[in-house]
C-alpha cells in the first residue's frame, strides 16, 4: 500500500512511497495535521543519490515495527533537499546550532509549530527506536520544555548569517585590503596538500570556486604558487578514482586524501563547475590534460544526464544492486578476462591488484602518473602507442560495464543546476570552439526560458514529467542570469541579455533586503518558514548571494546600469570583513571584490568578423573581462554608435565607459589588455 509520496515528482520521495511509514510531503496538509492533532513532526531530509539515505531507509523506514512507532507518535514528513533547499537550509542550520554535525539523511524533530528541538543524521535501528520513544515520552510529560528549546533555536536561526560569521577584530578594509588578502592566501597555502592537491585531509571535495579564485589570483599577482595549487589539484583529481576513468564525469567527493576512492554519486552541479574550471585552466596553461578532461565531462553529461528535451538530469546514484560503487569497481581477474594477458600493463597503470584497493577484493580505477611518464618508466611502448593501448582497453571495459545494472538516475530537472551546466558548456565552447558543445548550452537555455520561466521574470525551481513547480530560489535566478550573460558573450544574440535583465529585476523586487543590502534565499511571495535565510558562505557551490553579486556586476557592466552596480557595491561593503578573512569559503566573493576594485575590461567588437575576433580573444585567459559584439547597429551601450565602418572589424578596449583607441587586429587588442593588466599590478 503506497503512502502519500506516491504522487510526488521527486525520485527521492518516490523511493519512499512504499515504506510502511505514513509519510507526508512538506506542505500545509501535514503541518495542519500536526497542529490539529498536537503531534510532534518528524522531518527527514535527503536526496536520491545519497548512500546513507538508502541505508537508513532499508534499516529503519522499511521496518514494520519501527514504522508503527513513527506513525503512532509523529507526523512524518519526507523532503527532497534538492527540491526544497529552503527547508533543508533552515533545519540543517538548526542542527548545527544544536552542536551536531550536518549531513544527509537529516532527521529533525519539530514541535507542531515547526520549531526544531532535536536532530542529527544517520541513526542505526536500535538508536533510532530509542530516540523515537524517548522524545514521544518527553512530549507527553513536558511539552513546554521542547517548546522552549525550539523557541531558543528559532531565535538563533533568525540571527543574521553575516553577523554570525563576521570576525570579531575587523581591519581597515579600505587601506589594508590587499595586504589582508595576501596574508590569508598564505594561510590557504598552509592548508594545501602539496602531494595530492586539494585542501586539508579526508574527505576531499573538489570546491571548484576556490580554484577559480586561485586562477584569478595568479592572473592579478602573477603568483606561480597559486597556479601550481590549481594544476596539481586538477591533475590529481583527473588521475583519481573520483574521476570515472572509463566514461568520464566526477563523483561528489573522495573519502581519502588521494582522490582514490570516491563517494560514487555523480552530481550535475559538480560536473558543471568542473567543466568550467578545466576549460579555464586549459586557457591559462594550454595543457592538453585539462582539455581531455573537459571533453570527458562534456561527453558524460551529454550521454548520461541529458534529456530528450535538452534539459539536464540531477544525478546518478552511488549504489547499484544495493551496494555502493558496484557498477564502477573491478576485480583484477575480471579485467584480465576481458583484456587478456596484455591487460597486466593496464592493471599496473590503474593500480589494480588481486587484493583490491576498495572492498571485497575489488578495485577503483585510478593512477598516479601520466601515460607519457608511465610509458617512459615502466613500458616498452612509446607514448603514442601507450595512449592508443589505454584508449582501446577503456573501450573494451566500458562495453562490458554497460551490461551491468546501472545506478539509479535522478531525473528531476533543477533550474539552478541546469544553469550551471549551461555555463559549463559555454565555457568549454569558448575554450575549444566546438559547435556541438554550444548547441547543448543553447538547447538548455531555451528549455529554461520555455519550461521554467513564468510571467514577468519569475522562475520555477524544478521540472519533471512535463510540469514545473516550486517557486524559484535565489540561486535559480543568480545562476540563470550568469548563464544567459555567458550565452550572449558566446553568440552576441542580445535576446539573452534582455532575458537576464528581466530575471535580475524580478530578483531585486522579490528577494532583495533593503535593510542590509543582501538577498534572501526565498521570494517574498513564497510560503514562509520559521526563518527567512540568506546564503553568505561559498561552499561546493558558490553561495546564492555571491553568485547574484557576480551576475549583477557583469550584467551591470554590459548595460552600464548604475542601480545594479550600487547593489553590488553595497553587498561587497557588507561582506568585506568576511571576504578578506575567509578566503576558502568566500572564494567567489573574492572574485567579485577584485572585479569591483579593478574595473572589468569591456571588449566591444564591431564589424563583419566580430565572431572570428571573439574566438581569438576567448583563447586568452583574462578572467576580468566581458565581451560584446555585433555585425550591425546595436543599442547596447558598449556598442552604440560604434558601427561606423561595416566592412571593417574593430575592437574597442574599455573600462568604466572610457575606451582606448580602436584597433583592427587581435595582436593590438592583446597588447592593450596586457597594458591594463600591468597598470593594475602596479596599483596592487
Amino acid at each position: 500500500m503506497p503512502n502519500r509520496l506516491i504522487n510526488s515528482t521527486s525520485p527521492y520521495l518516490l523511493q519512499h512511497a512504499h515504506n510502511p511509514v505514513d509519510w507526508y510531503p512538506w506542505g500545509e496538509e501535514a503541518l495542519e495535521k500536526a497542529r490539529t492533532e498536537n503531534k510532534l513532526i518528524l522531518l527527514s531530509i535527503g536526496y536520491s543519490a545519497c548512500h546513507w539515505c538508502h541505508v537508513m531507509e532499508k534499516n529503519c523506514f522499511e521496518n514494520e515495527v519501527i514504522a508503527s512507532i513513527m506513525n503512532q507518535n509523529f507526523i512524518c514528513i519526507k523532503v527532497d533537499r534538492e527540491e526544497r533547499p529552503d527547508v533543508d537550509n533552515v533545519y540543517m542550520d538548526a542542527v548545527h546550532l544544536m552542536g551536531s554535525r550536518g549531513g544527509w539523511p537529516l532527521n529533525v524533530f519539530l514541535t507542531p509549530d515547526q520549531l526544531p528541538f532535536y536532530g542529527g543524521t544517520y541513526y542505526p535501528p536500535e538508536q533510532w527506536v530509542q530516540i523515537l520513544e524517548e522524545l514521544a515520552t518527553v512530549y507527553k510529560r513536558k511539552p513546554e520544555e521542547l517548546e522552549k528549546i525550539g523557541k531558543n533555536l528559532q531565535s538563533g536561526l533568525q540571527t543574521n548569517d553575516l553577523e554570525r560569521h563576521l570576525p570579531k577584530n575587523q581591519t581597515d578594509t579600505d587601506t589594508k585590503g590587499f595586504e589582508t588578502i595576501r596574508n590569508n592566501f598564505q594561510k590557504l597555502k598552509k592548508d594545501f596538500d602539496e602531494i595530492w592537491g586539494g585542501f586539508g585531509q579526508a574527505p576531499k571535495f573538489p570546491m571548484p570556486s576556490v580554484y577559480d579564485f586561485l586562477l584569478y589570483y595568479h592572473h592579478l599577482f602573477d603568483d606561480k604558487d597559486a597556479l601550481g595549487m590549481v594544476t596539481l589539484s586538477l591533475e590529481k583529481m583527473a588521475y583519481g578514482g573520483i574521476h570515472d576513468q572509463l566514461a568520464g564525469g566526477f563523483s561528489r567527493y573522495s573519502v581519502d586524501s588521494e582522490w582514490k576512492v570516491p563517494h560514487f554519486e555523480k552530481m550535475l552541479y559538480d560536473n558543471a563547475q568542473l567543466l568550467s574550471l578545466y576549460s579555464h585552466t586549459y586557457c591559462a596553461t594550454l595543457d592538453i590534460l585539462y582539455r581531455d578532461v573537459a571533453f570527458s565531462i562534456a561527453n558524460f553529461v551529454k550521454n548520461e544526464l541529458t534529456s530528450p528535451e535538452g534539459a539536464f538530469y540531477s544525478a546518478l546514484d552511488a549504489d547499484s544492486e544495493g551496494e555502493e560503487g558496484k557498477f564502477y569497481t573491478w576485480t583484477k581477474a575480471e579485467i584480465l578476462e576481458i583484456l587478456g594477458e596484455e591487460g597486466q600493463e593496464f592493471c599496473t597503470l590503474f593500480q589494480v591488484s588481486e587484493e583490491g584497493n576498495f572492498e571485497n577484493g575489488t578495485n577503483v580505477l585510478w593512477r598516479t602518473t601520466s601515460e607519457e611518464d608511465f610509458s617512459l618508466l615502466y613500458s616498452n611502448r612509446s607514448h603514442p602507442e601507450m595512449h592508443k593501448y589505454v584508449v582501446e582497453c577503456r573501450r573494451k571495459l566500458l562495453e562490458v560495464r554497460k551490461n551491468r545494472v546501472a545506478p539509479g538516475l535522478d531525473d528531476k530537472i533543477l533550474t539552478s543546476w541546469n544553469a550551471l551546466m549551461t555555463k559549463g558548456f559555454i565555457d568549454a565552447y569558448r575554450a575549444f570552439d566546438q559547435p556541438e558543445i554550444l548547441k547543448l548550452a543553447y538547447d538548455n537555455a531555451n528549455f529554461i526560458r520555455e519550461k521554467l520561466t513564468g510571467d514577468e521574470g519569475k522562475l520555477w525551481h524544478t521540472y519533471k514529467d512535463g510540469k514545473a513547480h516550486t517557486d524559484g530560489f535565489l540561486d535559480d535566478y543568480a545562476f540563470t542570469i550568469d548563464a544567459y550573460v555567458a550565452l550572449y558573450e558566446a553568440t552576441f544574440h542580445e535576446e539573452w541579455l534582455l532575458e537576464a535583465r528581466k530575471l535580475a529585476d524580478y530578483a531585486i523586487a522579490h528577494f532583495y533586503d533593503q535593510t542590509d543590502g543582501l538577498f534572501f534565499y526565498t521570494s517574498n511571495l513564497s510560503p514562509a518558514l520559521i526563518a527567512r535565510k540568506k546564503e553568505i558562505m561559498d561552499n561546493v557551490i558558490p553561495s546564492s548571494n555571491s553568485a547574484m553579486a557576480m551576475s549583477l556586476h557583469r550584467l551591470g557592466s554590459l548595460f552600464y546600469d548604475e542601480e545594479y552596480q550600487k547593489i553590488v557595491k553595497r553587498m561587497l561593503k557588507e561582506t568585506e570583513p568576511l571576504i578578506q578573512n575567509e578566503i576558502r569559503y568566500m572564494s567567489n566573493w573574492l572574485q567579485v571584490w577584485f572585479m569591483n576594485r579593478f574595473p572589468i575590461v569591456e571588449l566591444a567588437i564591431v564589424g563583419k568578423n566580430s565572431q572570428k575576433f571573439r574566438k581569438e580573444l576567448d583563447k586568452i585567459f583574462y578572467p576580468n573581462k566581458i565581451i560584446c559584439g555585433t555585425t550591425s547597429e546595436s543599442k547596447l551601450p558598449l556598442l552604440e554608435n560604434r558601427f561606423t565602418e561595416p566592412d571593417k572589424t574593430q575592437v574597442f578596449v574599455c573600462q568604466n565607459n572610457v575606451c582606448r583607441l580602436p584597433t583592427d587586429t587581435i595582436p593590438a587588442a592583446l597588447r592593450q589588455l596586457k597594458l591594463i593588466k600591468e597598470e593594475v599590478f602596479q596599483l596592487i
